[in-house]
């Protein structure tokens, strides 16, 4: 049996955008055109700035870009800065127990510029770090987020490097090395969420792989067995006893876990782990007509994991919200959305909200789904001050979800929501056009990312 690295290897090597079934092609570039938007409204956020401000303007001619300013940078930093705003804001999509395309996209994005890399190239890149992700995530037994580690940042990296090894194309030699870099540059802390460090996850780990890649080019070597190896990344992360590894066969290039799984597009700006009870919540307050001041209690079942996520109950900043059931509850049943405009601070310490956000009781099930650490479905239900018992029907699929998926027209209205935030109107339809039709794309270098600059 040969090798986890090594399969892993040579199947991003030979990896070819002509043989990924539709499916795939469609979800990576769902995941594309979603985590462009999020990106472009990510990028005026303190934890953006403060990342950006550190990084010196490139003067080579082979520089990258930061979206949306258009300002020079080398490619690994611009992967850096694009990766915290592309999760800055917790509107990316979500699979895989993590953010694939907020590590994945900036990534390729920062790289693609670089190489001139066509649409295809950049498709390709994403199936081959989004089925390594995939691959690692199903060897696993348990969850990383129950250790303290977050897999967007952790196998994030490895995913990273596999998809600017395929860039550069780079044979099974190199591509080993650049995963073996990659492990030992893998880092993400669960802690951190609800802070501005939880973008910083997404961004270091696109950076790693643009470095992991680069050095594995210019011959920087690394343990042909890093991620198998007893002492290597999965035995480091896991609790998967490392003899089972020497029989194991990842199925890359076999099982497309792309085309099953793909990737959920986030409705609201917070964890998903809030966004089936949001749905169910905003549902009930639409169908009911509920009044919030006539609502004694909120009950939510949910995930243990999920609620380990969600760890702020009582948040008092917008970044503390994103991680809160009892914020989401509380904007869902006050405002009947929770979207950009309700994650500000002045928001969140609204006293209505305040004081619906403490009306929110949460159980827990140990019970979980195969492709995500959530429950198999969120509950809801509501207690009137009169005693009245509403009782919404177990929400299995977000909307926006793989299962749910939005339709081409919802996509759209979402990246503009988000693009125009910093682009002009014509600009941000003519990009969504153009990732649209992204397998089409000759180089990476067409794409209307940046802000033109004023005739005045």
């Amino acid at each position: 049996m040969v090798k986890l690295t090594r399969q892993a290897a040579q199947f991003v090597s030979t990896l070819d955008a002509k043989h990924l079934p539709p499916r795939c092609v469609e979800a990576a570039r769902t995941g594309v055109i979603d985590c462009i938007g999020v990106m472009v409204a990510g990028a005026d956020e303190r934890a953006v700035r403060i990342v950006s401000a550190m990084l010196p303007t490139a003067t080579s001619n082979r520089a990258s870009r930061e979206v949306p300013s258009g300002r020079a940078l080398s490619s690994p930093d611009a992967a850096l800065v694009n990766g915290v705003a592309a999760h800055v804001l917790d509107y990316d999509d979500v699979a895989l127990d993590g953010h694939p395309s907020a590590v994945l996209v900036p990534a390729i994005v920062a790289e693609g510029w670089t190489l001139e890399s066509s649409g295809a190239d950049v498709l390709a890149a994403y199936a081959a770090g989004y089925e390594l992700w995939a691959a690692l995530i199903a060897l696993e037994l348990g969850h990383l987020h129950d250790r303290g580690f977050h897999p967007t940042g952790v196998i994030g990296a490895l995913a990273a490097a596999a998809a600017c090894a395929r860039l550069h194309r780079l044979g099974p030699d190199k591509t080993t090395h650049a995963l073996a870099i990659a492990a030992s540059l893998a880092a993400g802390l669960v802690a951190n969420f609800g802070t501005m460090t939880k973008s910083l996850h997404a961004g270091r780990a696109a950076q790693s792989g643009v470095l992991a890649a680069r050095l594995a080019r210019d011959g920087l070597t690394g343990a042909l067995d890093a991620l198998e190896h007893p002492t290597g990344f999965i035995r480091a992360h896991s609790t998967i006893d490392p003899t089972d590894l020497d029989t194991s066969d990842l199925g890359l290039g076999v099982n497309w876990r792309l085309a099953d799984i793909g990737v959920n597009i986030k409705r609201y700006p917070t964890c998903y782990a809030t966004h089936r009870a949001i749905d169910a919540m905003i549902d009930l307050a639409r169908s009911r007509d509920l009044d919030p001041d006539a609502v004694a209690e909120v009950h939510v079942r949910t995930g243990r994991t999920q609620l380990l996520m969600l760890r702020n109950s009582q948040p008092r900043t917008a970044l503390e919200a994103k991680f809160s059931m009892q914020f989401a509850l509380a904007a869902a049943l006050i405002s009947r959305r929770v979207g950009l405009p309700e994650l500000t601070d002045e928001y969140v310490l609204r006293p209505e909200v305040v004081a619906n956000g403490a009306k929110v009781r949460c159980t827990t099930t140990d019970q979980a789904m195969e492709t995500l650490p959530f429950a198999p479905d969120d509950r809801v239900s509501v207690v009137l001050h009169d005693g009245t018992i509403i009782e919404h029907a177990p929400v299995t699929h977000a909307k926006g979800s793989w299962a749910l998926p939005l339709t081409r027209d919802e996509l759209e209205e979402k990246f503009f929501d988000c693009a125009t935030r910093r682009l002009p109107q014509g600009q941000a339809r003519k990009l969504f056009d153009q990732l649209w039709s992204i397998i089409d794309l000759r180089s990476v270098c067409e794409l209307e990312l940046n802000e033109r600059p004023s005739l005045s």
